[in-house]
């Protein structure tokens, strides 16, 4: 895609993409990325601080004497997977690999550093927020805990993520829900094990499984608002092993998953489970553990920033390059959180449909998490020129309240 729009990205932070991507870091094992991170911001001239949910880097510039300021985030972790890919810029680490495109996100995000350094064309403040810990454990809620917003007083906070499917040149935005939650939870029944051949003097934690997993399935249709959706996956059944057959279990497990976009229905879920599994094994005369880990609140996009992310999205693109009534998708994404402490908007920038990837790609499709994954360099001066304009338009609004009320 050629557009004279787009801002010019040195090679050097192309080159920083592929480093990045070959050397992937697992959740808040991220430190040399951030030290590459922390090198190119510095050598800009950005203030520098680091240890926030341990990896963490934030870069600061001001210019002016203005007291608006506005937070961009890109995430840095990679993903427990082997790569299939064998171009030059493939994993050097076995089972771990860039995914997701983290790795473009730093760079878009590196490359719109470098570009508000040089040109300084805003009054006021800008955060750059590299993130540890974006697929798992929650790196933006660690973040928020340990002082984010209070250390960097941002009026707002916006991210992007790459999408593979849309075409480049593309965006996906709207307000309200933008991703889902997700709760993994884990359902431990003990009963009294014992020999198969008399399961009268036994507690079988088996039958209280299968009715609970069966019965888990109501929640959607009979209890969540149909028009709120949400899903319920269970993904692990598991008592006993292969070479005891003739043995009773003491204990079964189930586990899994559930998505929703609101909070509402996280918690008539969360309740529900709770009910029906409790319900079942007294019933089974066994005894009940529920546990629930809820990383992810659903991303919720507010009215007023998303938008102004579209106009400035469609000033730069056109309107025909701007989806606004897409579906929300059920995939989780931590920036919810800082979403809940910050007015903000998330946006999905197309990553088009793999054709970019070199002969040496893996046998898989493009698509996140897939082991033959790799982000489209094409898109990279696209989505950096969208943070650079966003983050100069915003410090030109003179009552953000007011123009878009």
């Amino acid at each position: 895609m050629t557009n004279p729009g787009l801002i010019k990205v040195p090679e050097a932070i192309y080159a920083i993409r592929r480093d990045i991507h070959r050397h992937p870091e697992l959740a808040f094992q991220e430190k040399r990325t951030a030290d590459v991170i922390a090198c190119m911001l510095e050598s800009w001239g950005l203030k520098t601080h680091r240890g926030l949910a341990g990896t963490g880097v934030v870069g600061v510039l001001r210019c002016g004497v203005g007291d608006k300021s506005i937070g961009l985030r890109a995430d840095m972790d990679a993903l427990p997977i082997q790569e299939l890919n064998q171009f030059d810029h493939a994993s050097a680490y076995p089972g771990k690999m860039h995914a997701c495109g983290h790795d473009g996100h730093c760079a878009m995000l590196l490359a719109a550093a470098f570009e508000l350094a040089r040109t300084r064309r805003f009054d006021g403040t800008v955060y750059f927020i590299f993130q540890p810990a974006e697929e798992s454990d929650a790196g933006a809620r660690r973040m928020i805990e340990e002082g984010l917003f209070e250390t960097f007083p941002m009026d707002a906070i916006f991210g992007m993520h790459n999408w593979p499917g849309l075409g480049v040149g593309k965006f996906a935005v709207h307000s309200g829900p933008m991703m889902a939650s997700d709760t993994e939870f884990r359902i431990r029944l003990t009963g009294k094990g014992g020999h198969a051949a008399l399961p009268h003097q036994c507690v079988d934690p088996m039958p209280p499984m299968m009715h609970i997993v069966q019965g888990l399935q109501s929640i959607i249709s009979r209890n969540n608002d149909a028009q709120s959706a949400a899903v319920i996956s269970v993904t692990h059944m598991g008592a006993g092993g292969d070479d005891t057959l003739t043995v009773v279990p003491d204990t079964a497990l189930i586990g899994g998953t559930f998505r929703t976009l609101s909070r509402n229905s996280m918690s008539l879920i969360e309740t529900r489970i709770k009910e029906i599994s409790t319900g079942v094994a007294s019933a089974f005369g066994c005894l009940v553990d529920v546990n629930f880990k809820s990383d992810y609140p659903p991303l919720i996009n507010h009215v007023r920033e998303t938008d102004f992310c579209t106009r400035v999205l469609c000033g730069l693109f056109g309107e025909d390059q701007i989806i606004r009534n897409g579906k929300a998708s059920m995939a989780a994404e931590d920036f919810a959180h800082m979403l809940e402490h910050k007015p903000g908007c998330y946006v999905f920038v197309g990553n088009g449909g793999g054709g970019h990837r070199s002969l040496s790609h893996g046998p898989g499709p493009c698509v996140l998490h897939n082991a033959s994954f790799d982000f489209n360099d094409e898109v990279l001066p696209i989505g950096a020129t969208y943070w650079v304009r966003l983050a100069e338009s915003w410090f030109l609004e003179d009552d953000l309240s007011k123009s878009l009320s």
